[in-house]
């Protein structure tokens, strides 16, 4: 069986060629491997292609029969690595809370230990109409049960 770990290293070197970084390894015990990967500007077509090429070159077939799929994560998928946000600061995102709590906006920082997103709220004022203002919200990592784009077809 090929295990995750000789997997992952693999996808390490040729990563550290290129500007690629893991969102995701999983490997089923029928030797399914599924690769998940993306950079800062969207991964191509080809450069997955190439990944998957290094991978089974450096697997031996005789050993271990395996199937391997190697792709980026796709627009609705929620992020699982800080670079995921890194990369997608300036975009809108949404956030769910681990209460259940749905906040929508702009993602303007990404740190080690939190995000942050400007979310359009509803303020009371002193006029009948409410008016929307711009809040920034911070949220912990801990505190985020998902986060994902917004896909808008404006």
């Amino acid at each position: 069986m090929v295990d995750k770990e000789t997997v992952e290293a693999l996808v390490k070197k040729y990563a550290g060629r290129s500007d690629l970084f893991i969102v995701d390894i999983q490997v089923s015990p029928s030797n399914e491997i599924r690769i998940l990967v993306d950079n800062e500007r969207g991964i191509r077509l080809e450069e997955c292609i190439e990944l998957s090429r290094a991978i089974e070159h450096s697997l031996d077939r005789d050993e271990n029969d395996f199937q391997l799929e190697v792709s980026s994560p796709g627009l609705s998928e929620p992020f699982k690595v800080l670079p995921q946000y890194r990369k997608n600061i300036g975009r809108e995102v949404e956030i769910v809370t681990k209460g259940g709590r749905k906040h929508t906006g702009k993602l303007t920082a990404v740190t080690e230990k939190n995000v942050t997103i400007e979310e359009m709220v509803k303020i009371k004022g002193e006029k009948k109409r409410p008016e929307i203002k711009a809040v920034e919200k911070e949220f912990d990592f801990d505190q985020i049960l998902s986060a994902k784009p917004v896909i808008s077809y404006k």
